[in-house]
């Protein structure tokens, strides 16, 4: 057997020596930490609402709203299994509430979605305005703004959360607090934001009452799909994405969300998309419709076949392409906010 190379035995006993004053050496590393392209531990899954559903009943069962704070069932990506998230940087999870039902209110540092999945009736309160749910619907609960929920509906509502909670973390940033009351006194009538911001129009005299946040609680689908359908019948088609729009702040024309970008596509009937890939790794929630979504990565290859409230995710870097044979509509969140505010987000849009 060959003895150690006296450069490498040099070298080990270097680490050694310096190991207990907490150095190491970069060069060891310097592969991992500076990769030639996106090296995410995620995987892409696909989560079917047929089989989600009856966990969330039986949850409603086990425990209620208020014992539970929010009755949640988090969707983990299978490869980060106990670390609540869906990618690195997003939480994803699926909100129950039952006819009667309060979510006791509270506040945090953590910025919020809510994209409505089954059923009308229940609401979302923020800072004293309600926002009433139906499928489609995304509300948006602004950083560090009191909130509860509750529901005046006959069946189940099911939401769809998204959270920064990861990125919270990730910064030691994360501050909660509880709110004196279950819910909130009503100081505004539902609709009272979008009625200041949402037409295109805004108050003279104003700040911006969230800051980087929308002042619009609340984006109805009704509004998002007659916008798709106007597109898709009057505007070219993208090869890639359909027809793709996003959400945005209507004082600023930016996101939404300063930390989550959020947008509504269709996908017309008999679409075949291109594939491309993102920085940014996606959540998606199925509107309407069915479709499959192809994601390739270093060789391996993964196939879903989506329908109507199934949710999937792609992470980053992962080469995506949708397609539809019916058509179908689909709401997707990403961490894209923050890629372009640090100059890192990239995307390739392949052939």
């Amino acid at each position: 057997m060959n003895a150690p190379h006296p450069a490498a035995m040099q070298r080990e006993q270097l680490y050694r020596d310096m190991s207990p004053l907490n150095l190491t050496p970069l060069w060891e590393v310097l592969h991992a930490l500076v990769p030639p392209q996106p090296t995410t531990p995620c995987v892409p899954a696909l989560w079917n609402y047929g089989e989600v559903r009856p966990f969330l009943m039986r949850a409603g069962e086990a425990i209620t709203a208020e014992e539970a704070v929010r009755r949640v069932l988090i969707l983990e990506n299978p490869a980060l299994r106990g670390q609540s998230a869906i990618t690195q940087s997003l939480y994803a999870g699926l909100q129950l509430i039952l006819p009667g039902e309060v979510a006791p209110a509270h506040r945090h540092t953590q910025s919020a979605l809510r994209f409505i999945v089954e059923g009308t009736g229940a609401y979302t309160a923020v800072d004293g305005e309600r926002s009433t749910m139906r499928p489609g619907d995304f509300i948006i609960t602004p950083s560090w703004t009191f909130h509860d929920h509750g529901s005046d509906a006959d069946g189940p509502v099911v939401w769809l959360d998204g959270l920064d909670i990861p990125m919270v973390r990730f910064f030691d940033a994360g501050f909660a607090e509880n709110a004196g009351a279950k819910t909130q006194a009503a100081a505004r009538p539902d609709g009272t934001s979008f009625a200041r911001f949402g037409h295109n129009m805004a108050p003279v005299r104003h700040e911006s009452p969230y800051g980087a946040t929308s002042p619009i609680f609340s984006y109805p689908y009704e509004r998002s799909r007659e916008a798709l359908e106007q597109l898709e019948c009057h505007a070219p088609v993208d090869a890639w994405d359909g027809v793709k729009l996003r959400y945005v702040n209507p004082l600023t024309g930016g996101w939404p969300m300063p930390t989550l970008g959020t947008f509504m596509q269709r996908l017309p009937a008999g679409f075949g998309g291109q594939p491309w890939r993102q920085t940014d790794g996606a959540v998606y929630s199925v509107v309407e419709g069915e479709g499959e979504v192809l994601v390739e990565h270093q060789g391996q290859q993964w196939r879903f076949a989506f329908g109507a409230r199934d949710h999937f995710v792609v992470p980053s870097w992962h080469t995506a392409r949708l397609s539809s044979a019916t058509g179908c509509v689909l709401f997707s969140f990403s961490d894209r906010p923050v890629h372009q505010a640090l100059g890192i987000h990239k995307e390739e849009r392949l052939s």
